[in-house]
């Protein structure tokens, strides 16, 4: 199954390759991930594009820290939903927990384990599918991220005790040093940061209960990922749709996959893309056009419809009735059993 994250990760990746002498539109475009997704934080592309694109970055560079680049311009924004509910939360120790709660919502194969004993407090930090070979670049993308953001609860001034990682230590070792400020051990059992119990005491000034508790329920309500490939497809469809630019091609694209992939997976599923872009297709279609101040031109182009003619034929089709009478209150039998 593909893992998917929020293409939020890509947030400064521009930036970073254009400082390392990279083209990113190239680099992009050879891992197969849409440039369209740059500009919309929130869609979902897969995982495995994404670390192929950090590693192919990092070796076309020479930039052995490409993963650290990105993460040092990143913050808590990066993570949507979940940034902001750690953001709240009363005390470090409750902002790392719910931080490691909620991950998936952002990235669907990364976890994080909290264990703590009377001294020392232990991130583990676990990316889904690294085997046979390590995705440098995404832990260091993953976990100096999660660093910065325990970083961003403290203050500039807070370090880490230790900070272990698993992959053999890179040319110039000053540089992780410098970006954790602490002792950065290589060839570790893990990739983790280590901090002390007494630091999960300490309060965030300015945390609200009020508005942690309004986030949690609200993110509670979207904590389930979409698990199949069925789920998946309708994620993206829904997303894709939205800016005007679905087809099953670009939604392969987004899955890191062939579309022969999509549709055989679909059909396994007993469905297929054409069912589910229906589907999505027709909730959107009656959100535009209750809309009156939306022109059916306008629509019929967002909708993927070759001509205006073209989507009140299917509306029809779909509906039972004009878009014309369903402005109006229309409201046939048909309509509801779609």
């Amino acid at each position: 199954m593909t893992d998917l994250i929020r293409s939020a990760g890509l947030s400064y990746y521009l930036e970073v390759a254009r400082s390392v002498g990279l083209d990113p539109k190239h680099m992009m475009r050879k891992v197969r991930l849409p440039l369209a997704c740059l500009d919309k934080p929130d869609t979902p592309i897969a995982v495995t594009s994404l670390r192929r694109l950090l590693e192919l970055s990092a070796e076309a560079s020479g930039a052995e820290d490409f993963g650290l680049r990105l993460a040092e311009r990143g913050g808590l924004t990066n993570f949507g939903a979940v940034g902001l509910i750690v953001r709240e939360q009363a005390t470090v120790g409750e902002a790392i927990e719910a931080f490691s709660r909620f991950i998936p919502i952002h990235h669907d194969g990364m976890k994080l384990d909290v264990t703590r004993d009377k001294q020392t407090v232990s991130v583990t930090l676990h990316l889904r599918g690294r085997q046979p070979a390590a995705p440098r670049q995404s832990i260091d993308m993953a976990l100096g991220s999660v660093h910065r953001i325990i970083q961003s609860l403290f203050g500039s001034d807070w370090r880490p005790q230790e900070v272990h990682l698993h992959y053999p230590p890179p040319h110039d070792r000053k540089r992780y040093r410098e970006f954790y400020g602490c002792r950065v051990i290589f060839n570790a059992e893990d990739d983790s940061i280590l901090l002390s119990a007494h630091d999960m005491e300490r309060r965030i000034p300015s945390a609200h209960p009020l508005i942690a508790s309004y986030l949690r329920k609200r993110i509670e309500a979207i904590e389930t990922r979409p698990a199949s490939w069925e789920e998946k497809v309708d994620e993206v469809v829904r997303l894709l749709l939205a800016g005007g630019d679905c087809t099953v091609e670009r939604v392969a694209e987004h899955l890191a996959c062939t579309r022969r992939t999509i549709h055989r997976h679909l059909a396994e599923a007993g469905t297929s893309f054409s069912a589910i872009h229906d589907a999505q297709r027709a909730d959107l279609a009656v959100q535009l056009i209750d809309d009156p101040g939306r022109p059916l031109a306008d629509i019929a182009v967002q909708l993927g419809f070759s001509a205006q003619s073209a989507m009140a034929r299917w509306f029809r089709g779909r509906f039972g009735c004009t878009i014309t009478a369903w402005r109006k209150g229309v409201r046939p039998l048909a309509a509801t059993a779609a």
